[in-house]
């Protein structure tokens, strides 16, 4: 039995993005690169939390309460989500 990663990929496929990545790049780069992507990544997730704390703290300004507001959302994506699975379990398959 063959396991795939998500995205369907699987290793082989992986092991040749890797080899196209140091052909083209070279081996020496490949670091920078990565480590470029990961400043950007983190640069990314700090702009998004930053959002994330201006929005609360306005919310709070106005007096929302944020909390209650989430937890009812949350329900609704419950339900939804067993809603959804209600309809499409007998079309999931086990593998």
């Amino acid at each position: 039995m063959v396991t795939t990663l998500p995205f369907f990929i699987s290793g082989a496929e992986i092991g040749f993005i890797i080899f196209i990545l140091v052909m083209v790049f070279g081996a020496d780069k490949i670091p920078e690169i990565a480590r470029g992507m990961g400043k950007g990544m983190r640069m990314l997730r700090n702009a998004s939390d930053d959002i994330k704390n201006e929005i609360t703290k306005s919310a709070d300004k106005q007096g929302i309460d944020t909390k209650s507001i989430t937890k009812d959302v949350k329900g609704e994506i419950d339900k939804v989500k067993e809603d959804i699975d209600e309809i499409t379990g007998s079309v999931k398959r086990k593998f």
